[in-house]
C-alpha cells in the first residue's frame, strides 16, 4: 500500500516543482506584474511582522525601566541615565566586537549601498546586528530614532526571502522596495507615505511595475500593525488649524530658510564625525557615549526617540526658548553618535529636530501676532515635514507623512513652501544631495547610476535569453539538416564528439541553410 501511494505523492511534488520552477521563471520579465505583486503581498506581511517585533522589543523593556511610559528619560536622575547609557553602551560594544567589522554597516546607508552597488544581497549579519542594535541602542537612551533600522530590517526581510526562493536578481530591486514601504508603514501607521519613501529614496524611480507591489506591501505592513498596535498613528497628532492669512506666507519663507540651515548643519556634523570611523569602535561608543549624557544633563529631552517632546511641541506646552535649545542639541547628538557607530536610525532625529525649530518659529510669531498667525501645533508638523525633505532629499515623503500624521489637507500648501525653500538651499546654497547620499559619498561607497547598468540591474536573464535552438550531433546528412531546418530554430548548438568533453559549438541557423 505503501508502494502504490508514493507515485502519486511525487508525481505531485514534480509538478507542483515544475510551477515554482515556471513562477521564477516569468519574474524575469519586465510584465511580471501579478508575480512581483503577489510577492509583494508575502514581503510585506513578512516585514510588517518582524518590525511589529522589533518595536515591542523596545517598548516593553522601556515601560518596565522608566517611570512613567516608554518616553520618559526626563524623570530620570543623572546617575540613572548616565548607567543606562554606560550599560547600552557595553551591550553595544561586546554585540559589534563579536560582529566583526565587515558586518557594522546598518541602516539606510547600508541598504542604498547593497542595492545599488551589490544587487541587493544583504548580508544576514548586518541585520542581525540592526534588530539587536537597534534595540539597544533606544533602550539605552541614545539619541537615535527607530525607523533607519526598520528600514533595514524591512529590505532584509525582502533580500531573505528573494535568497530563500532563488529568485531572479532583477526581481530584488522592487521586492526591497516593497520591503522598505511596509517597513515604514509599519512605524508610523503611514501606508502612502511608506510607498512614496520607497520609491523616492530607495528606488528612486516611479514605475508601474514598482508602484503595485510597493503599494499591497505597504497595506500589508500597515495591517500589521494596526492588529498589533492598534489603528491609531504612532505619533498621536490630531487635527490643527490652517493659516489664517495669506500674509503668514513670509513666516513660512523664514521657516524654510531655517529650516534648511539646520538640515545642511545636521549633515554636516555627520559626515565631519564620518571622518573618525578609522578610531577603534570601543573608543567611538565610549566617546558617543560621553556626548550623548553631557549634552542629556542639562536637555535630557533629547534622549531616546523623543516623541513625547513632539506630543508636547504641538500641544504648544514648551517655550520657544526650551524648543530651539531642545532642537539644537537633538541635531548634534543625534548627527554625531550615529556617525561613531551608534546602530540608529536618523529619520526619527529629523522629524524631532523640525518640529522643534518649527515650532519655535510659530511660538515666537505668535507672540508678536497673536491673534493673526495660527497656533505653534500648526508650525511644528510644517518645520516637521521641511527638516525631513531637506535632510533626506526627500520632498514627497515629508509632504505625505505630513498629511497621514495630520488628517488635515491644510498642511498641504504651506507645507510645499517651507518644503521647496528647504530643498533648494539645502542642494544649492550648501551643496548637500542628502544625508544618505552624503554619508555613502564620505565613507566611499558612491553608488552608481550609470543608465546602462542600472537597465541591466532590472532586466532577468530570461528576459532577454534567446531560447530558439536545437541541440544536435555535429555529423548529419541533407536530409537531416532539412528535417532540423523544418522547425525554424535561429541556432543550432552541436555537441562535441567525445562523450567525455562538454564542449559545444553554436551555428545560426541561416548560415546553415545559405549553405545549403
Amino acid at each position: 500500500m505503501k508502494d502504490s501511494a508514493n507515485p502519486p505523492r511525487l508525481k505531485y511534488l514534480l509538478r507542483l516543482r515544475e510551477v515554482f520552477h515556471q513562477f521564477r521563471y516569468s519574474i524575469s520579465y519586465v510584465e511580471a506584474l501579478p508575480q512581483l505583486t503577489f510577492l509583494g503581498l508575502i514581503v510585506g506581511v513578512a516585514a510588517g511582522l518582524v518590525i511589529a517585533l522589533f518595536r515591542l522589543c523596545i517598548e516593553f523593556p522601556l515601560g518596565w525601566l522608566l517611570p512613567a511610559g516608554p518616553e520618559s528619560f526626563e524623570l530620570l536622575d543623572l546617575a540613572q541615565r548616565w548607567g543606562l547609557l554606560g550599560a547600552g553602551a557595553l551591550a553595544l560594544l561586546l554585540l559589534l566586537l563579536v560582529a566583526g567589522k565587515s558586518h557594522r554597516q546598518v541602516s539606510v546607508g547600508h541598504v542604498l549601498d547593497r542595492l545599488y552597488n551589490y544587487q541587493g544581497h544583504l548580508p544576514a549579519t548586518n541585520w542581525y546586528v540592526q534588530f539587536v542594535g537597534g534595540v539597544i541602542s533606544v533602550i539605552s537612551g541614545q539619541s537615535v530614532g527607530r525607523e533607519g533600522p526598520a528600514i533595514h530590517l524591512g529590505a532584509g526581510v525582502a533580500s531573505r526571502c528573494a535568497r530563500w526562493l532563488k529568485l531572479p536578481n532583477n526581481s530584488r530591486f522592487t521586492l526591497i522596495g516593497c520591503g522598505v514601504a511596509s517597513a515604514i508603514s509599519a512605524s508610523f501607521n503611514t501606508p502612502l507615505a511608506g510607498v512614496i519613501f520607497a520609491m523616492e529614496v530607495i528606488l528612486m524611480e516611479y514605475t508601474l511595475v514598482g508602484f503595485v507591489p510597493v503599494i499591497l506591501a505597504s497595506f500589508s505592513g500597515a495591517a500589521v500593525a494596526q492588529i498589533v498596535f492598534g489603528g491609531s498613528p504612532l505619533l498621536q497628532i490630531e487635527q490643527h488649524s490652517q493659516m489664517l492669512t495669506l500674509l503668514e506666507l513670509p513666516l513660512m519663507l523664514v521657516m524654510g530658510l531655517v529650516i534648511a540651515c539646520a538640515g545642511a548643519g545636521f549633515i554636516a556634523v555627520h559626515i565631519r564625525t564620518l571622518r573618525l570611523l578609522h578610531w577603534p569602535i570601543a573608543v567611538r561608543l565610549l566617546l558617543a557615549t560621553l556626548f550623548t549624557a553631557t549634552l542629556a544633563w542639562p536637555v535630557p529631552e533629547i534622549m531616546g526617540l523623543g516623541y513625547d517632546t513632539l506630543d508636547a511641541a504641538v500641544a504648544g506646552k514648551l517655550a520657544a526658548q526650551t524648543l530651539l535649545i531642545v532642537g539644537v542639541a537633538k541635531l548634534i547628538s543625534s548627527a554625531a553618535v550615529i556617525a561613531l557607530g551608534v546602530p540608529g536610525g536618523i529619520i526619527g532625529p529629523t522629524l524631532i529636530i523640525g518640529a522643534c525649530l518649527g515650532g519655535a518659529v510659530g511660538t515666537i510669531a505668535q507672540g508678536l501676532y497673536p491673534t493673526a498667525i495660527a497656533e505653534p501645533g500648526f508650525y511644528v508638523i510644517i518645520g516637521m515635514a521641511g527638516m525631513m525633505a531637506a535632510a533626506l532629499n526627500a520632498p514627497m515623503a515629508a509632504l505625505v507623512a505630513a498629511l497621514e500624521l495630520t488628517y488635515n489637507p491644510h498642511m498641504i500648501f504651506p507645507s510645499m513652501l517651507v518644503i521647496v525653500i528647504a530643498c533648494l538651499v539645502t542642494r544649492n546654497v550648501f551643496n548637500y544631495q542628502g544625508v544618505f547620499i552624503e554619508q555613502l559619498r564620505v565613507t566611499g561607497r558612491d553608488l552608481d547610476f550609470r543608465p546602462a547598468l542600472q537597465v541591466l540591474k532590472k532586466t532577468g536573464i530570461a528576459n532577454v535569453l534567446n531560447t530558439n535552438l536545437l541541440v544536435t550531433r555535429r555529423r548529419f546528412n541533407y536530409e537531416e539538416a532539412k528535417q532540423l531546418l523544418a522547425g525554424h530554430p535561429e541556432w543550432l548548438v552541436f555537441e562535441a564528439h567525445d562523450d567525455q568533453s562538454r564542449d559545444k559549438t553554436a551555428l545560426r541557423a541561416a548560415d546553415l541553410a545559405t549553405f545549403f
